[in-house]
């Protein structure tokens, strides 16, 4: 028995997800390096601060190899990030509110992109289980299974 592939219109959308996901990722990675290393750091000349990247480096590895739980716990670490811009937005002025609002929109946007991939691989997954069990009743009837899916 086959299992029939994901229909076709969620492909494409499952593969924007992953790329919107992956490129909000690394825009939030180069914008934190950035703000805190010299466009508007705490202290002159660069700061720690900039270590707060390092928790946005551990999912890359998950979302390059699709792993879904990486998107989901990603989902929710971005608000961690979104908080901060909130607070250094209401607090800063200048340049360093504006990297907060931009870190903000990326945030959202990472949200919006790891929440979108997850919803649409499922309701693939679930249109794969759907289609298998509809084969595997023909075959059990004695009817040959249509090798075309259904659009």
């Amino acid at each position: 028995m086959t299992v029939a592939p994901s229909p076709a219109f969620l492909r494409p959308a499952v593969a924007r997800s992953r790329r919107l996901a992956v490129a909000g990722l690394l825009a939030l990675i180069a914008l934190c390096l950035a703000w805190e290393l010299g466009l508007a750091p705490l202290r002159p000349g660069g700061s720690w601060w900039a270590l707060k990247v390092l928790p946005l480096t551990l999912p890359l590895a998950g979302l390059l190899k699709n792993r879904m739980y990486t998107y989901r716990w990603l989902s929710l670490l971005v608000w961690l990030y979104f908080t901060e811009g909130v607070v250094r937005m209401s607090s800063d002025s200048g340049l360093s509110a504006v990297l907060a609002l931009l870190e903000m929109l990326l945030s959202v946007l990472l949200f919006v992109a790891c929440a979108w991939h997850v919803r649409t691989r499922l309701r693939a997954a679930g249109q794969e289980a759907i289609f298998a069990d509809a084969a595997r009743r023909a075959a059990e009837a004695g009817f040959p299974s249509d090798p075309v899916m259904p659009a």
